[in-house]
């Protein structure tokens, strides 16, 4: 499984392309590392998955009981958008223009590591999240969340 650690700032051009950040490149699983699986995000971002990454999760949801209305809506709103896409020679990935319209992404991005996918935020809304959000709530969060399952 693919894991990865940082936090880089790109810029989208005129045609919708960014160049994927030399530092999440190094990260990239050998063999298929140039598909992805690009994806609306919980949160107004877009997700980047590697295809090594993406195949677990479409493979649990596939299993989900399609009798449930709960597991269709869901199925419905998450992969919405859901788009295979391919780093170019120069390196750059296409974002398709609704999914830049959904995440508001315009010129400056950030993509950041979320374990084994990458987020990609336009850069004043992902700086208006850390602002948002004190030490202190940051830390009763942490204590929350971070709990041993034992103790819950």
């Amino acid at each position: 499984m693919t894991g990865f650690i940082g936090e880089f700032e790109s810029t989208i051009d005129a045609k919708g392309r960014f160049l994927l950040p030399s530092g999440f490149k190094k990260q990239l699983p050998e063999g298929d590392n140039a598909l992805f699986v690009l994806n609306r995000g919980f949160e107004k971002c877009l997700t980047l998955y590697p295809l090594q990454s993406w195949k677990p999760i479409f493979k649990e949801i596939s299993q989900l009981n399609d009798f449930d209305p709960k597991v269709r809506s869901f199925r419905r709103y998450f992969l919405n958008g859901a788009t295979q896409i391919e780093l170019d020679s120069a390196g750059r990935l296409l974002l398709p223009k609704n999914l830049m319209e959904y995440a508001g992404l315009d010129k400056d991005i950030i993509l950041a590591s979320s374990l084994n996918k990458i987020e990609i935020w336009d850069k004043e809304k992902y700086q208006q999240f850390f602002d948002a959000i004190s030490p202190e709530a940051f830390s009763e969060l942490a204590s929350e969340v971070m709990q041993k399952k034992e103790d819950k």
